[in-house]
């Protein structure tokens, strides 16, 4: 590929970091780590049976960041490790099933829409982020009320009064901090025009 053929193909951060084999494992390595270390940072209440973590804004990050695919990959070495017995759900958890593994689930696909919408270049302004943002967690709360809703036996109101009115608030803080890390990293990459 010469240079003018990538410059002229759409971009996520991790594009501009050279060396393309193992700048893919660190960085699918380095999300992992990075929403395993952000479980820990964790809070149950009597809200939920899911805790309040810092995980999404980590996954969406990773995805925006990574891109489509690797931040898929990030997101599924998350999960399958996390299966298999590495504790780094939160609270140091680890398996699968419980009620909050659907959330686990979602983090893949949401990574992966986040990284799509970023390759599009949604992750370049305050209001295109908010937007990737807002629909990663859509994609969350799909997979993790759906999943609640059967691990628990509730019914459809209920593993959404449950498994996402307690999130919003604290999304919504994580939306905003995204808003504006992802359009800054651009500024500095890019640098002064």
């Amino acid at each position: 590929m010469t240079a003018t053929t990538q410059s002229m193909r759409p971009m996520v951060l991790a594009d501009l970091i050279p060396g393309a084999v193992v700048r893919d494992v660190l960085l699918v390595a380095g999300g992992a780590g990075l929403t395993g270390l952000t479980a820990q940072i964790s809070m149950h209440t009597p809200f939920s049976p899911v805790p309040f973590t810092l995980q999404t804004l980590a996954v969406l990050l990773v995805g925006a960041t990574l891109g489509t695919v690797r931040g898929a990959l990030s997101m599924l070495l998350y999960l399958v490790a996390g299966a298999a017995g590495v504790p780094w759900y939160a609270g140091h958890g680890h398996g699968v099933g419980g009620p909050a593994f659907g959330y686990v689930v979602g983090f893949v696909f949401a990574a992966a829409l986040a990284g799509e919408l970023a390759r599009r270049g949604h992750d370049r302004g305050v209001a295109g982020t908010i937007g990737l943002m807002a629909v990663g967690n859509v994609v969350i709360y799909l997979f993790g009320a759906s999943w609640l809703a059967v691990d628990l036996q509730l019914g459809a109101g209920q593993a959404v009064v449950a498994g996402v009115t307690p999130f919003l608030v604290g999304d919504a803080f994580k939306i905003a901090i995204a808003a504006g890390l992802l359009p800054v990293a651009w500024r500095c990459v890019r640098g002064p025009r």
